[in-house]
């Protein structure tokens, strides 16, 4: 399989202070839930998100894993506009906003969402898994090491894009949650995750003894129980020292 296929971004980083949206004109109600909609990573593979789908589910939300515009590998403005559609309608039958989870390069998707679309208006609060919010060496090296496999969301993925140069920088203006894994060996560095203003955590911050690989961020009991707790009503904000085993019995 070529090294491009390999870019299967995420997201990330370090902090424990609580996110708010007082001050946003417009801003979604954090006391009133909708649909939750994950956004899968670089590729499209809806099963990757389908065990944390049912996770969610089980703990009383609607979730829908989106299906991206052809193989997942195409333009990133594309598949924003699959996540604006989905939102939008959820907002047209009734939903007060919608929670977002990125996984990966649906991490990159979704702060796009945020940062140019109506995201900033439609969704309460995002979660990022292992995103290359800054990109990704794996991307930049697709392009070099095979010339022409790198599609188009690949070559948006390496660090130093047009589109993500954009990005850089731009404020967070909802409530995120950005988990991202040292372990990851698909977003390097994987601290790309990291984002100015969100509340960051990588999982080894949390349980110093996690071995938690980029493929198994979307299933292991740790992250899924920091995403329950994100997508509560209460504040959101980094775990406590020593949840360790809280948290993930949660998400068991």
């Amino acid at each position: 399989m070529c090294v491009a296929v390999a870019v299967v971004a995420g997201l990330v980083v370090v902090g424990v202070r609580a996110v708010g949206r007082g001050d946003v004109p417009g801003a979604a109600a954090q006391d009133r839930v909708g649909p939750v909609l994950l956004v899968p990573g670089y590729g499209g593979s809806r099963e990757s998100l389908s065990e944390l789908a049912g996770r969610i589910r089980r703990a009383g939300r609607t979730a829908e894993v989106l299906t991206l515009p052809g193989d997942g590998t195409g333009d990133l403005l594309a598949q924003v506009r699959v996540l604006d559609q989905a939102a939008a309608d959820a907002v047209a039958a009734g939903a007060p906003s919608v929670d977002v989870i990125g996984y990966s390069a649906g991490g990159v998707v979704a702060w796009l969402w945020v940062a140019g679309g109506d995201g900033a208006r439609l969704a309460r609060r995002v979660v990022t898994l292992g995103a290359p919010l800054h990109g990704t060496r794996v991307a930049a090296a697709g392009g070099v090491l095979v010339p022409g496999a790198c599609s188009v969301a690949c070559q948006q993925l390496s660090p130093g894009s047009a589109l993500l140069t954009d990005l850089d920088g731009r404020p967070v203006t909802v409530p995120w949650l950005s988990i991202w894994t040292e372990n990851d060996q698909t977003v390097i560095p994987p601290d790309s995750a990291r984002l100015r203003d969100a509340v960051n955590v990588p999982v080894q911050q949390v349980c110093p003894d996690a071995v938690v690989a980029h493929a198994r961020l979307p299933v292991d009991p740790l992250v899924t129980g920091l995403v329950l707790r994100a997508l509560g009503t209460g504040p959101l904000v980094g775990p406590a020292a020593g949840e360790c085993g809280r948290l993930r019995a949660e998400g068991a």
